[in-house]
């Protein structure tokens, strides 16, 4: 590296964070104040998705007083994702990091990850660790990573999350996959680059409650399946040859038993079992076929992700 200032954009999206978000700016700060040297410079970006409590207002309040704090405001609820893609579309960094605002991430590692981005990495992710979570929430985890892994045409690492350093390089790269449905996790894989990893200690919230419910993981579980490749509709084709196989297997030893003891009247169970069999099978291949439909409407129309009703960066196109 030379001996330029670098300056390292700090990404944190909130949603009704009001209980946190004062102390995470602080604590943002007083880090970056230790590695603020005539080297090093910084901004913090903070992209409020649409909040209903008071976490703009402080935002805005801590802003007027400190010029290295920017924010944006969306015009609603649009998602993480998009938050996401708003902090790097305004960030003027040579790096970005991305955190949660809920000191989930701590703030301690930036200091290394700055380090290893020296080393010329343009990934530096940070590896949580599942300690304190419930047995049964560490089993799923592993069960789904090793579902997606198995079936998407990139490799999501369990822990890996959003808290991530990425490089000027692998900004832009994110900034120009612009389609709708947007799965960070799987782009982070997908862009490539050379990448390293650390690794932290689970950490509880420091305040609030998470914003995830039941109803979301499981949306943002499909998304991670769906949203790179092609293999569950293949998986409907194997599945309805695979039954046609058994099907005819099943009429030969139907027409044997004929043949062997004579015409009689077919088992109410058998049929029963039979149209609950093949209806589960045609209605859970119409609907990965309809999520596919459904991902090619939202992408054909061509929607930004988000919409800023106000924000205090005024020299980027947002």
């Amino acid at each position: 590296m030379n001996n330029e200032i670098t300056k390292i954009s700090i990404i944190a999206p909130c949603y009704n964070e009001e209980d946190v978000i004062d102390l995470f700016i602080n604590t943002i700060t007083s880090q970056m104040d230790k590695l603020n040297n005539k080297k090093y410079d910084y901004e913090l970006i903070c992209v409020d998705d649409g909040s209903k409590d008071k976490t703009l207002s402080i935002i805005k309040q801590t802003a007027a007083s400190n010029n290295k704090i920017k924010w944006i405001s969306f015009s609603r609820n649009f998602g993480k994702e998009s938050a996401m893609l708003a902090g790097l579309q305004a960030a003027d960094g040579e790096c970005a990091i991305i955190m949660d605002a809920d000191l989930q991430h701590p703030p301690e590692l930036i200091p290394k990850m700055v380090t290893e981005y020296e080393k010329g990495y343009d990934q530096v992710i940070a590896k949580r660790s599942r300690k304190g979570e419930s047995k049964r929430s560490i089993f799923f985890a592993h069960m789904y990573y090793k579902l997606v892994n198995n079936a998407v045409d990139v490799k999501i690492e369990d822990g890996a999350g959003d808290f991530r350093l990425l490089s000027r390089k692998a900004i832009e790269a994110m900034i120009r996959l612009q389609e709708t449905n947007r799965f960070s996790k799987g782009l982070f894989s997908w862009i490539g680059f050379k990448r390293t990893t650390i690794d932290y200690e689970n950490r509880e919230r420091q305040s609030g409650t998470s914003k995830w419910s039941f109803k979301s993981l499981v949306k943002y579980g499909i998304d991670g399946i769906v949203s790179f490749n092609t293999q569950p509709l293949r998986v409907c084709i194997t599945l309805g040859i695979a039954l046609l196989i058994i099907s005819i297997l099943y009429l030969v030893f139907l027409l044997i038993n004929i043949i062997m003891s004579g015409i009689v009247v077919p088992g109410y169970f058998t049929t029963i079992v039979l149209i609950c069999m093949f209806g589960a099978i045609q209605l859970i291949s119409l609907g990965i076929i309809g999520e596919y439909v459904g991902r090619i409407y939202s992408e054909v129309k061509r929607r930004p992700a988000f919409f800023v009703e106000e924000s205090n960066i005024k020299n980027k196109q947002l």
